[in-house]
């Protein structure tokens, strides 16, 4: 699906509500199993395009070497401003960056990792063929993407949730671009456009994601993402009904107390 570019602004509150609600609720078991998968491989130096706040980041920190060379980067330089203030173990580089675009010479590292980004890249194969170029001869891009978000419990239910508050125009942020690039057949056309001449390994890795009462993944999904600028530009003060319309249908599918749901999504490996 094409990503307009008002799904790639984290600006405002978004990163720290991103942070404190999205990164406990979805991101931290991936970042762990993300950085282990590179931390296995032991690179002499790594590129991570799409940092965020950083969750892949303090992982990648606490694993690797002193040694080795973590430069994170963004596209967005509040989300990295962000991970900067929360900072990392040990020290590692930062530089704002267009994954579109990377400002660095060919064949300058071992791995690039890219934690739930691609999804955003607005062209994908342009974005692979960068990240190859910025590649050693037989180093690793390892990426993961959403699956599609019937495998993703809670963010279904929030998107129902305000379907039925704007029947109309429904915001459709979170299907049409965190889960909107969930086709494995896709990706690999996508990486073998990019230029990438080897088969990639996808592996589909489901979690549980875990909240101690259904307000929370509310407010990370309607608070904490592109989602709630959709919902603002719908309603400029519904953003607190939209939360709690959220928080009722959470409820009423996992309970009221503790909240578990599903998560899945799709790793890819593949050498240059």
């Amino acid at each position: 699906m094409p990503v307009s570019e008002v799904d790639t602004l984290f600006t405002g509150s978004i990163p720290q509500l991103y942070e404190e609600y999205m990164v406990p609720l979805i991101f931290e078991p991936y970042a762990l199993d993300l950085a282990a998968r590179v931390v296995a491989l032991r690179p002499s130096s790594v590129l991570e395009i799409a940092a965020g706040t950083g969750v892949v980041t303090r992982q990648l920190a606490n694993g690797l070497a002193p040694e080795v060379r973590i430069l994170a980067t963004d596209l967005n330089q509040a989300m990295l401003d962000r991970a900067i203030a929360i900072g990392t173990a040990r020290p590692v580089e930062w530089q704002q960056a267009d994954a579109m675009q990377l400002p660095f010479s060919d064949e300058s590292f071992d791995l690039l990792v890219c934690q739930f980004g691609a999804m955003f890249f607005p062209d994908k194969p342009k974005a692979f063929a960068e990240a190859r170029r910025v590649l050693r001869p037989g180093g690793r891009f390892i990426f993961n993407v959403w699956d599609a978000i019937e495998q993703n419990e809670f963010a279904e239910a929030v998107t129902f949730a305000l379907q039925q508050m704007f029947p109309d125009d429904p915001p459709r942020f979170m299907a049409r671009t965190p889960h909107g690039y969930a086709d494995t057949a896709i990706i690999a056309q996508h990486l073998s456009e990019g230029g990438f001449a080897s088969a990639p390994v996808i592996t589909t890795v489901a979690s549980n994601s875990r909240a101690d009462s259904p307000r929370i993944p509310a407010i990370a999904y309607c608070q904490g993402t592109l989602l709630r600028s959709e919902i603002e530009a719908r309603n400029s003060s519904g953003l607190a009904n939209a939360t709690t319309a959220a928080e009722m249908e959470i409820a009423k599918r996992f309970g009221y107390g503790v909240v578990e749901a599903k998560i899945q999504a799709h790793v890819i490996v593949i050498e240059r």
